[in-house]
C-alpha cells in the first residue's frame, strides 16, 4: 500500500523544498500539481521562478480548483504527485464561492481511493499566529485548520517543517538524505 504524506509549515519554512526531496526520492515519474493562480505581476514572477526551479524534474500540472479530479487523472501516469499547496487551493475555492468542506472531504476520499500513486500534500500552517481581524481571514484560517486535521487522519506520514528542519508528527521519518528529522 502506498503511503500518503502531509507536509505543513509556515511561509518560507522550507516545506516545499522538503516535499520536493521526498517526491524525487519516492518516484521515478513525479508530477507537480500546482494550485496557484497568478493574479498579479509579483505572483506571476513567483510561479515562473518555481516552474524554472523544477524544470526537468517534475511534470507540471496546474489546477486551481478541481484537485481531486486532477489527482485521479495524474495518478494514471505518475508514481508520485506533489500537491503545492492546499492553502492556495482553499483560497481559490473561497474566492470562487465553492464549498470548501465538501471539497476537502472529496480530497480525503480520493486519497483513500488512489493507492498506486504516492501523494505528497503541502500546506501552510496558518493557525499559530494571532486571531485574524476580519471574518474572511478567520473563515480561511478555520477552514485550513479543519482541512489539515482531516487530511492528517488520512495521511500515513505528517511532517511539520520549521527553519528547513522537518519534524515527524505522525508516521515514519523518511529514509533519504535530508536534514535531521526531529521527533515531535
Amino acid at each position: 500500500m502506498t503511503r500518503h504524506l502531509l507536509v505543513l509549515g509556515g511561509a518560507r519554512s522550507g516545506k516545499t523544498a522538503f516535499a520536493e526531496r521526498l517526491a524525487m526520492h519516492e518516484g521515478q515519474k513525479p508530477a507537480y500539481l500546482a494550485t496557484a493562480t497568478a493574479l498579479d505581476g509579483e505572483m506571476r514572477e513567483r510561479v515562473e521562478s518555481h516552474q524554472r526551479g523544477r524544470a526537468g524534474r517534475f511534470a507540471t500540472i496546474e489546477e486551481p480548483l478541481a484537485l481531486s479530479d486532477a489527482i485521479i487523472r495524474a495518478s494514471k501516469q505518475h508514481d508520485v504527485i506533489l500537491v503545492d499547496c492546499l492553502t492556495l487551493w482553499i483560497t481559490n475555492m473561497l474566492m470562487a464561492g465553492e464549498e470548501v468542506a465538501g471539497a476537502v472531504e472529496q480530497l480525503a476520499e480520493t486519497l483513500v481511493q488512489v493507492q498506486q500513486t504516492k501523494i505528497v500534500l503541502v500546506s501552510n500552517e496558518v493557525g499559530l499566529g494571532i486571531v485574524p481581524d476580519n471574518a474572511m481571514a478567520r473563515t480561511f484560517r478555520d477552514l485550513a485548520g479543519s482541512a489539515h486535521q482531516r487530511l492528517a487522519e488520512i495521511c500515513d506520514d505528517v511532517y511539520f517543517v520549521v527553519a528547513g528542519l522537518p519534524m515527524v508528527l505522525k508516521g515514519e521519518a523518511p529514509s533519504m538524505d535530508t536534514p535531521r528529522i526531529y521527533e515531535a
